[in-house]
């Protein structure tokens, strides 16, 4: 599963997150520091699944469907090492959600 982190997100998760998500970027890394949602889900929906703690992404999921998927982050003010901790701790679920076909949009907290 091929992440593409947000904006809203440190950069620093795609190296957090190697092990667990190879082939991850961040909006920044790709040239798309400043791009519009419609931008960011065009790219993503070339077999990466958008993971941001912007609500606009999971009314974009809910309008659009997918691809790309929707991993919405719901965790307040916090640090990056405590968002790498979420999305590992909750890396079957991530799993299964990628590969059911049906699943569109998973929230975590």
């Amino acid at each position: 599963m091929r992440l593409l982190f947000g904006q809203n997100l440190s950069p620093r998760l795609v190296r957090l997150l190697a092990a667990e998500f190879p082939g991850s970027e961040h909006v920044r890394n790709i040239g798309f520091r400043t791009a519009p949602d419609p931008t960011i889900w065009a790219f993503a929906a070339n077999g990466f699944a958008v993971v941001s703690k912007d609500g606009d992404f999971g009314v974009r999921a809910r309008q659009y469907g997918h691809p790309p998927k929707v991993v919405w982050v719901r965790l307040g003010n916090c640090s990056t090492a405590a968002v790498a901790a979420l999305l590992r701790s909750r890396l079957a679920d991530l799993l299964a959600f990628d590969a059911d076909p049906a699943a569109g949009l998973i929230e975590v907290s």
